[in-house]
This record gives structure tokens, C-alpha cells and sequence, in this order.
């Protein structure tokens, strides 16, 4: 049993202020605690917070060149510890063993390899007429991680934060509390300064103590709209800034030059990828109405080729995270159902020999209308709306009919073609013609899918302030050692 008691505050772990309460730690694989995890209380989001503001004001003033240290030396020692975070992220969220080395870690490793790049040449400062406009830390930032992608998140977020000057309070996921456990290990071995990170782990109430902390500057948050929105509510009376990543709808939009049979089981096993726990999955897929039947039955045999199954098996998808979202799930899978949407693939329950774990069947309906529940609300799991549309103008309308905005695919024979669908869709990023993933561009979304931006360069700007010097030009700053 791993039980995790302590807070990593101010360069140390310490003890918590009060007898904590716990949280289980629960393997999705087979329902069984494997541990416990405390609840911060308020006392002890209190001392995080101090923590990083005392460390603010030396952290603050640091050259680029010291923070690129920090981040090479956070960078050396991930990579040594790195089998340790892939298979406590399979213990977190059930990854397969696979899955959990090659993209869910390796996220950490991008990020950090990303950010080093992207501070190497950043201008900390710009002449705007007479004005010199400089970018500096905004100052102490509450950092609130969901358990999907527990370190992609994680590694985000903290790599930015210190990239630029900013001191960080770390809340992770209390559902997936391991990865985050040898991710603090990494930054105390890696000898980050004293305060400049800081974990404190817990559930939501843990999380709005320290969003509505009136010594904190920033919160950046990922995790369901709902809960974004307390967040920000939390944050409000003291007007700090909160950035947030939350939930998504995406649709991936197969235009009718393209061979369905070329592009079609790729777009049901990239939707189910993570056990379809991703805010970005493409869960709606938009294919013509004249080929829905087709489409259905390359869908299905696709879904049915997912192996699902226990980590060390090498399946494709394990189970998903909790108990609480199977449940979902499934309401939502008889719910598609009850709408009359045509169950081609997958269904209620458990797939067969797995008769525990939070284990999902890949499910795909077909001809699904936009209006239909299954096809308006974050599913969460490894399941996929099919949708017919009539022309490319119906497949950008109905692509763009949905309260998220937080990504969007097309697939087409004419790049010409998927790039005008592509500017016409109100996300924050498109991937055409199954693109690879690119950790330097900017990660973020339209409407109820947040604000801000994380990745790379541009994931900065949500840590920074920019501050007017009339009369001054850059030629008075230091660009390298970022001072005056």
C-alpha cells in the first residue's frame, strides 16, 4: 500500500498542519486501493503559498541563464527517473504499459525539451515606439492537473511557470496522485531552489483554497468546464488571472474525396486512444450522408479490432480511470440508445472476459444528429458519434454547433480544400490529414473548451505581465541576464 502523507513545501516534504484527510488511491485495472493520498488542508495551502512567495522575490531576478539550468537539471534527472513515472502512471490511470512509456511519460520529456528551446531565444522585452514593453513574471501560480494526462499537464504548466520567473503551488489530480508523487521527487533531487515549487495534493476543496488564495497571481487549470468555472469564480474576488484548458466535443470532418477506407479506422482508434480520455479526442466524426452505411461498417470493424485489456497485456486501451466516469460513460452509451442513434459497435457493460476493472467496449453509433446528447456532451470515453452531413458548408456548421472549441480534424485528397474547411472552424487547433502532434505550437481553445494558451513559446504569455517604460528603449536591457 503507498500511502502519500506528506506536502513537498518550501524544499522539503513536511509534515501536514492537521491528522489528514485521505483519499483513496484506486487501480482502475482491478478496483482495488493501492493507497492513500492526504487532503491539504487550508493551513497547508497556506504555507505553499508563503513558501512560493517568498521565493518569488529571489526567483524573480534570476538570469535566463540560471533558469535554463533549473529546467536542464529538472530535464537530466526526468529522464533517469523516467521508467518510474511511466509505470506510475499506469498504476494513476491504467495506461497500458506501452502507452504509458511512449506518449502519456514522454510528454514530459517534449515539454521540458520544448521550453528549454523556446527560453533560449525569448525576448524578455520590445520597443513599441518610444516605450520599451518588457514581459516579466507575473508571480506566484496555482497549478490544478487533471489525471488524463497527469504529467503532459503537469510538465506544461511547471515548465513555463519557471521558465520565466514565476514560482509555482502544484495541486495534482488526487485520482492520480503517483506520477505527480516522482515528479516532486524529480524537482527535489534536481535542486530546484527552496519555494519555487511546491505540491500540495487533495480533492476540490484542497483546489479552491488555493484559487481564492489573495497571494496568488495566477491559476492555470485543466479539467472539466464545470469545475473551471468554480475556479474561476474562486478566483474572482482578488482578479486574478485564471487561465483555463477544459473540455472538448471535436469533430473530425472526412470530406467526400478521400477513400473512407484510408482514413477511417484511424479516426476510431485515434477517438479511443487513451481510453478516449482525451479533451481533444475527435469523438464526432462528420462523414457524407450518402456514405454514412459504409463509413458504419469500417467504424465498426475498426472499433472491434481494439484490443482492450489489463496494462502488461499490450492491448491498445486499458480501463479509464474511475469508477465515477465508467458510470458516466455508460449512462451516456444507453442514452445514445434511447435517442434511436444506430449502436454499431461496442454497448453497455464490460467487454467480455473482463468481468472487473473500469473497462470500457469501444462503442460507435452512427447516424447520430448534433442535437442528440451523445453528440453534445464530453463523453470521456471510447466512444464515437457518427454524423452525416450534406456539403462542406453543413460539416463546418455542424462542426462548429457545440458549446466546446478546443480542436478540430479534416481529412481530404485536396490540401487546398481541408485547409479553407480548417480556417473555418472555431477551435484552437486543427490537425489536417492526420498531422503529427506538434509540442511548439499553441495548446488551447475557443468558447467553453477555456482561455490561454500552454506549449511551447506561446505558453508563456499566460505567466507574464507586460509593463510600459516610456522613455527607455531595449538598448537600456539586458537580454541575456533579463535585468536593468
Amino acid at each position: 500500500m503507498r500511502r502519500h502523507s506528506r506536502f513537498y513545501i518550501d524544499g522539503q516534504w513536511t509534515e501536514p498542519s492537521f491528522a489528514p484527510r485521505t483519499v483513496a488511491i484506486v487501480d482502475p485495472t482491478t478496483e482495488a486501493s493501492v493507497g492513500s493520498v492526504a487532503v491539504a488542508a487550508t493551513e497547508d495551502v497556506y504555507r505553499a503559498v508563503k513558501a512560493a512567495r517568498s521565493a518569488f522575490e529571489t526567483y524573480s531576478t534570476t538570469s535566463r541563464a540560471e533558469r535554463l539550468a533549473v529546467l536542464r537539471r529538472i530535464l537530466s534527472e526526468y529522464e533517469r527517473r523516467f521508467a518510474d513515472v511511466a509505470a506510475a502512471i499506469t498504476t494513476d490511470i491504467g495506461a497500458p504499459t506501452w502507452f504509458a512509456e511512449q506518449a502519456q511519460a514522454a510528454t514530459g520529456v517534449a515539454h521540458l525539451r520544448t521550453g528549454i528551446r523556446a527560453i533560449e531565444s525569448f525576448s524578455f522585452a520590445e520597443q513599441v515606439g518610444t516605450t520599451r514593453v518588457d514581459k516579466v513574471p507575473i508571480g506566484v501560480c496555482a497549478l490544478i492537473t487533471p489525471w488524463n494526462w497527469p504529467i503532459n499537464q503537469i510538465a506544461c504548466k511547471v515548465v513555463p511557470a519557471l521558465a520565466v520567473g514565476c514560482t509555482v503551488v502544484l495541486k495534482p489530480s488526487e485520482i492520480a496522485p503517483l506520477s505527480a508523487q516522482i515528479w516532486a521527487e524529480i524537482i527535489d533531487a534536481a535542486d530546484v531552489p527552496c519555494g519555487v515549487f511546491n505540491m500540495v495534493t487533495g480533492d476540490g476543496v484542497t483546489g479552491a483554497a488555493l484559487s481564492a488564495h489573495p497571494d496568488v497571481d495566477m491559476v492555470s487549470f485543466t479539467g472539466s468546464t464545470r469545475a473551471g468555472i468554480e475556479v474561476a469564480r474562486a478566483g474572482a474576488p482578488t482578479v486574478k488571472r485564471v487561465c483555463q484548458e477544459l473540455g472538448g466535443k471535436s469533430a473530425n470532418i472526412i470530406l467526400d474525396d478521400v477513400e473512407l477506407g484510408a482514413v477511417i479506422p484511424a479516426a476510431i482508434q485515434a477517438a479511443c486512444l487513451n481510453s478516449g480520455q482525451s479533451c481533444n479526442a475527435p469523438t464526432r466524426l462528420l462523414v457524407p450522408v450518402r456514405a454514412m452505411d459504409d463509413a458504419a461498417t469500417l467504424a465498426r470493424d475498426a472499433a472491434e479490432r481494439i484490443e482492450v485489456g489489463p496494462p502488461e497485456s499490450n492491448a491498445v486501451i486499458g480501463p479509464v480511470a474511475c469508477a465515477a466516469m465508467w458510470h458516466k460513460i455508460q449512462e451516456l452509451i444507453h442514452e445514445g440508445i434511447e435517442e434511436g442513434a444506430t449502436l454499431v459497435a461496442g454497448g453497455p457493460g464490460r467487454p467480455g472476459g473482463l468481468p472487473g476493472g473500469y473497462y470500457v467496449k469501444p462503442t460507435v453509433f452512427a447516424n447520430v444528429s448534433n442535437e442528440m446528447r451523445i453528440a453534445r456532451e464530453e463523453i470521456f470515453g471510447p466512444v464515437v458519434a457518427m454524423i452525416g452531413y450534406r456539403d462542406d458548408e453543413d460539416a463546418i456548421r455542424i462542426a462548429n454547433d457545440t458549446a466546446y472549441g478546443l480542436a478540430g480534424y479534416v481529412q481530404s485528397s485536396d490540401k487546398a480544400r481541408a485547409l479553407r474547411v480548417a480556417s473555418r472552424l472555431r477551435v484552437g487547433q486543427v490537425a489536417i490529414n492526420g498531422a503529427a502532434l506538434d509540442f511548439s505550437a499553441p495548446f488551447g481553445g475557443f468558447k467553453q473548451s477555456g482561455n490561454g494558451r500552454e506549449w511551447g513559446e506561446h505558453g508563456f504569455a499566460d505567466y507574464l505581465e507586460l509593463r510600459a517604460v516610456m522613455g527607455s528603449d531595449v538598448t537600456d536591457f539586458d537580454a541575456e541576464q533579463r535585468s536593468w
